[in-house]
């Protein structure tokens, strides 16, 4: 009988370890992600006018939800055209990062850089608030876009030459200079270009307001409307921009919420 109730647990588990497997980790924080099961009612679900994604995974259906880094603790609300959903953001500590940067325009720009930094992040929101509709039904699975060690960056408050600056908001991969980025994922390249702060950079849309963004960038291969499939080049690493050295800034955007990119790999 025992042998029987073993058997039949290994059986059931299966399918609900397949019906996960593209979906990012559930992690609840302030720049975290929330991974909800929503019911066949759900249709559309929305927070602060953004909406969020939706994701078929074998017969179930969930809203996967970026929390804003700014996010109080408590309860959060989205809406939807059924129910509300309520979520808890939980308490995380991020740690602290200190930058010694030789440029001092980097660290206190003059004015006409500012005002081409404020041309550059006009243009860099308008694509994190957009939200295209996707070709997939089930969210495609994530890899990493260039080799090296992860340094645990996402989130960090930052000091440069003991100058408080907002937290960092993406990932840093250390790596030589030239070393290929691949495309974590499918995607159409929505922008490139060279900025102020984040240097050669190329943006993909992977649908439903899901944005990656790779920075600092020595090389870029790709153009924009171009269609890109998981593992194609997109350019080399470099440390063009704000950069203290050669490595890739790696960045995501969910219902234009900076998320912690370690939640899409596996």
């Amino acid at each position: 009988m025992l042998l029987k109730k073993i058997y039949f647990s290994a059986v059931c588990l299966l399918p609900i370890h397949i019906a996960f497997a593209q979906l990012p980790q559930d992690s609840r924080r302030a720049g975290g992600i929330a991974v909800i099961p929503i019911t066949a009612e759900v249709t559309q679900i929305f927070y602060e006018q953004s909406p969020v994604l939706i994701s078929q995974e074998g017969v179930q259906r969930y809203a996967v939800f970026g929390i804003p880094m700014s996010a109080p603790l408590g309860t959060l609300t989205l809406k939807t055209n059924h129910k509300p959903i309520e979520i808890e953001v939980k308490p995380y500590q991020y740690a602290e990062q200190h930058l010694s940067v030789k440029n001092q325009d980097y660290v206190n720009p003059k004015q006409e850089q500012l005002d081409r930094y404020a041309v550059e992040a006009k243009e860099q929101n308008d694509i994190y608030r957009s939200f295209s509709q996707s070709t997939w039904t089930q969210l495609p699975s994530f890899i990493r876009p260039t080799a090296g060690k992860f340094s645990n960056s996402f989130g960090r408050k930052r000091f440069f030459n003991q100058e408080e600056r907002a937290p960092h908001s993406g990932l840093d991969i250390p790596a030589p200079i030239g070393q290929k980025v691949i495309a974590p994922a499918d995607g159409i390249i929505i922008q490139t270009g060279n900025y102020f702060f984040n240097g050669n950079t190329v943006l993909i849309d992977h649908g439903q307001g899901l944005i990656s963004m790779f920075c600092h960038l020595s090389k870029i291969e790709v153009t924009k409307g171009q269609h890109i499939t998981q593992g194609e080049l997109l350019g080399l690493v470099g440390n063009t921009g704000r950069a203290t050295g050669a490595h890739l800034h790696w960045g995501m955007s969910l219902n234009n919420a900076r998320v912690d990119p370690q939640l899409f790999i596996k």
